[in-house]
């Protein structure tokens, strides 16, 4: 959980990533100290994952975006996964219930790339089926801002 506070740093940090916290600690009227500790506390229970900056894979030479759902064969998910951590345009990968048992999220130069990535990911054997989705359009980009509004508002 987090609060109303918590809920305004990190909107404040998200909207203006190069911000010191002198700055942060202002404009939410705040201790820099107050700002430093909630920010701390943040981290160490992993609300924030990262202060890097965030990439558009498209704008960097891959703009086909695809969804693979994976059929693992029975007693070798670690050995699928751990060939799916070696094929680098797999952006995430989720256990998932359902027809399938993962998730892939993974992009690609053009579709004919697409199917060499497909052909990596089955390398290992562990996987016996996959049946991809391409994206055509994205509707709602990757967003957080408005469930950090709606933590901060739940706060009893």
């Amino acid at each position: 959980m987090i609060d109303g506070l918590d809920s305004r740093l990190l909107l404040t940090l998200r909207a203006h990533p190069r911000i010191g916290l002198v700055e942060v600690a202002r404009r939410l009227g705040v201790a820099r100290g107050t700002v430093q500790a909630r920010l701390d506390k943040l981290v160490s229970r992993n609300v924030i994952t990262g202060f890097g900056p965030e990439c558009e894979p498209a704008e960097m030479g891959y703009p086909v975006l695809a969804f693979i759902a994976l059929e693992i064969v029975q007693g070798r998910l670690d050995e699928a996964i751990e060939g799916l951590r070696r094929v680098p345009e797999v952006l995430e990968a989720h256990g998932v219930t359902g027809n399938s048992d993962i998730l892939c999220r993974v992009v690609a130069r053009d579709n004919t790339h697409l199917q060499d990535v497909i052909n990596a990911m089955l390398h290992t054997g562990a996987i016996q089926r996959s049946t991809s989705s391409i994206s055509m359009t994205r509707q709602i980009p990757y967003r957080i801002d408005p469930l950090i509004k709606a933590a901060g508002a739940d706060e009893p």
